[in-house]
């Protein structure tokens, strides 16, 4: 039982902040550098600096979903970038990080296709007009050190990613276009 409640409360202090990731304020605007640059947008799409502190302690791998609920899709949303298999040791991801070719991930890292249609980061791009969108950055504390995810879809993928999670922390950031 206190063994229990020690991993509760460890759990209770995984993060992702602000201090760790200088790219996005928790539920602030969301840089013209980190937006797409394509479907009318025109930012640089580099995927921003993030990193974590108060990892679960069984935690053996994490994995990163990025998603924006807001986008006109009759419900599912909209997945910016997804990367699994990130080796527990890993305390950040580097602004960048989210290049097509998986070239500047920790090693072992495979990335799975957004809605954009191909892996990697795939920035903030809304309808203009549209209120601000909300861009979940969700991290998942795994109890497993790989996830067979070839070939899976953003859905499956995030499916296999709750199914085996110990632990999670998120922050939000926010992107608008105006008329």
């Amino acid at each position: 039982m206190a063994a229990r409640k020690k991993s509760a409360a460890r759990a209770a202090l995984f993060f992702l902040a602000a201090m760790f990731c200088p790219d996005i304020r928790p539920n602030g605007s969301i840089a013209m550098e980190q937006v797409f640059n394509g479907f009318g947008c025109s930012g640089q799409n580099i995927s921003p600096a993030l990193g974590w502190s108060g990892v679960p302690e069984d935690t053996k791998g994490f994995a990163l979903l990025v998603h924006d609920p807001d986008a006109p899709t009759g419900g599912a949303g909209w997945w910016h970038w997804l990367v699994v298999n990130i080796p527990a040791s890993a305390t950040q991801l580097r602004k960048d990080a989210g290049k097509a070719d998986g070239s500047n991930l920790p090693f072992g890292c495979v990335q799975i296709d957004t809605d954009f249609g191909g892996p990697g980061w795939g920035g903030p791009c809304p309808p203009v007009g549209d209120k601000p969108h909300r861009y979940n950055f969700t991290l998942y504390a795994l109890k497993v050190d790989r996830l067979d995810v070839s070939g899976a879809s953003a859905s499956l993928a995030g499916y296999m990613v709750n199914a085996s999670a110990i632990g999670k922390a998120k922050l939000s950031g926010k992107f608008g276009r105006k008329k």
